[in-house]
């Protein structure tokens, strides 16, 4: 096929590392798992123009997305990292998205809607592409040189913001743990190239703040370390799964730890609510996992509650690392990692304020996994709207399992 327009994706590494390590552990232990996505726009109202008005790109985008295979240097980079398997990269291989599991539609009001539909194991991979190309197409009919110099001022800002965390850390003692961000922006990035500048360009103002990436294809190709474990989908997932469902947390963490066998040890807490979470979350797996990560709710709220659980264990807090990645940018990631310095280690993953802090309102977009082997499955988010699910008989159900109240 040969295409006569830009592709916007031109490597399967262009991906975060989450999808690859949930693949792996899917393909091993579940690969005939069935998964049902759906798009959606949280925020269409603020929008510069109907979404529907991408649909031919994007249907262009997707058929040139389903022609891309691994490299082989591709391939060996993914060999090299310690938690991926070889009979893993063998798979990838052969991989090849498949375009009949994808469609595109739209509606009167100018919606657009997307739905994936497949084995997991194909499915749960288009993801992180799909949403970067909607932020793509949309935002290349507002940019211009203004829009990119705009952006190019912010980034600089943010690039003296590094400098001073960077002097400000010269003051702590040896004990007190460091600083550390990473870039989480590949699903709304203004652009690919965009992203690549902004992580580049931070990584070489502070490579000890900014050393980490959760874009693999970067990660390869500025020597950056690829962050990631696990997401929502795979916690989800086994609602629908051989467990019952109030098992479905701790069933989803033992298969973790079963398939990494200590790497990779951040858990993800807020599929049906932090207290629900730490309910599950004993001192077997509170000794497993290395620590947890954040994606809604009140964030000092929730490292409160973090530490505090690791006490009542009677494990210590400062073994362990708490990862925020929920509508960060750098000014509250340092005011966090303040809050919580000297009495745990933190991380952050910062995304939009990263790759697409330009001036123009991003759009609020999200591809999230709704049924499993014909079942509906669900978050229950600890942020309104952010729950996403067409079924209301499941959700309160779900809450009823998990003791989670209804959200006021």
């Amino acid at each position: 096929m040969t295409a006569t327009y830009s592709p916007i994706i031109t490597s399967l590494l262009d991906n975060d590392l989450y999808k690859f390590t949930m693949l792996q552990a899917m393909l091993h232990q579940f690969p005939q798992t069935h998964g049902v996505y759906r798009f959606r726009c949280r925020n269409n109202k603020d929008a510069a123009y109907p979404l529907a008005d991408i649909q031919k790109d994007l249907e262009q985008q997707l058929d040139s997305l389903c022609e891309l295979r691994f490299l082989p240097d591709e391939l060996e980079y993914l060999r090299s990292l310690r938690f991926i398997r070889s009979d893993f990269v063998d798979y990838l291989e052969l991989f090849k998205l498949k375009r009949r599991f994808i469609t595109v539609s739209t509606d009167d009001k100018g919606r657009l809607f997307i739905d994936i539909e497949g084995p997991m194991i194909q499915a749960m991979f288009f993801e992180v592409f799909v949403l970067a190309i909607v932020n793509e197409l949309y935002f290349n009919a507002l940019s211009n040189d203004s829009v990119i110099e705009e952006g190019q001022r912010r980034l600089d800002a943010k690039v003296a913001l590094l400098h001073q965390y960077a002097e400000e850390q010269t003051q702590y003692d040896q004990d007190t743990p460091p600083f550390i961000v990473a870039d989480f922006g590949t699903r709304r990035r203004f652009s690919r190239r965009w992203q690549a500048h902004v992580v580049e360009t931070l990584h070489k103002a502070e490579p000890k703040i900014v050393g980490g990436t959760s874009n693999v294809y970067l990660a390869k190709q500025l020597g950056m370390t690829p962050i990631g474990t696990m997401a929502h989908e795979f916690m989800q997932a086994f609602q629908a799964l051989d467990v019952r469902l109030r098992d479905s947390q701790k069933a989803a963490l033992e298969a973790w730890v079963h398939e990494y066998r200590g790497d990779l040890g951040i858990a993800l807490t807020d599929v049906v609510g932090m207290d629900a979470f730490l309910r599950d979350f004993d001192l077997y797996f509170a000794k497993l996992f290395d620590g947890l990560r954040h994606d809604s709710g009140d964030p000092y709220i929730w490292g409160d509650k973090a530490i505090a659980h690791y006490e009542k264990l009677k494990i210590d807090p400062k073994t362990k690392i708490l990862t925020f990645s929920d509508g960060l940018n750098l000014e509250k990631a340092w005011e966090l990692h303040q809050y919580f310095k000297g009495r745990i280690r933190t991380s952050f993953g910062i995304g939009t304020n990263l790759t697409n802090d330009m001036g123009i309102t991003p759009i609020n977009i999200v591809l999230k996994l709704v049924e499993c082997n014909g079942q509906p499955v669900a978050k229950l988010s600890d942020s309104p709207g952010k729950t996403m699910i067409n079924n209301d008989t499941y959700l309160a159900y779900l809450r009823q399992v998990f003791e989670v109240d209804e959200p006021e």
